[in-house]
């Protein structure tokens, strides 16, 4: 983990090609796979992850489940993800994850997250960066199984 402004970047090298691991941020039904806290996937607009669309999901432990949306604010495919992650009442948090391509099948990925707007803000930054890294890390552990997994299985999801 590095930090930037204090913001902590989580790599991850991944043995699969950059498309893979697109593939499964592409696939919005898999969001609560890899997101660690995310418990569900109630909806995903027909354009994820094109910008404006969004994922409608709920997080928390059954029976305290809070649904709310994320919604991406950039796009580039298969190289770059910019979401606004909702989780009132704590807020919002803005995520943004690339994926550099490393040689023959495979890739990297970085992610970088932070309270963007309501009271996770409150929390002093480094603070709040010590609970995100380490969840982060889970997270990008659980795309790297999930991408790693569909390729050498060829699988691409649906349509």
């Amino acid at each position: 983990m590095d930090q930037n402004d204090g913001v902590v970047t989580v790599t991850r090298d991944v043995d699969a090609p950059d498309r893979a691991v697109w593939d499964v941020l592409a696939d919005g039904w898999s969001y609560a796979t890899w997101v660690v806290g995310a418990s569900r996937v109630r909806d995903v607009d027909d354009s994820w992850p094109a910008p404006d669309a969004r994922i409608h999901h709920s997080f928390g432990v059954w029976p305290l489940l809070l649904n709310d949306t994320t919604r991406v604010e950039h796009s580039v495919e298969p190289s770059a993800l910019v979401l606004t992650a909702r989780g009132w009442p704590a807020g919002e948090a803005r995520v943004s994850i690339s994926i550099t391509p490393r040689g023959e099948g495979r890739c990297t990925v970085r992610i970088e997250e932070d309270a963007s707007s309501g009271p996770g803000t409150l929390i002093p930054k480094p603070a709040r960066q010590l609970a995100i890294g380490p969840r982060n890390v889970e997270a990008l552990k659980r795309l790297a199984f999930l991408a790693e997994g569909r390729h050498r299985n060829g699988e691409r999801p649906p349509a």
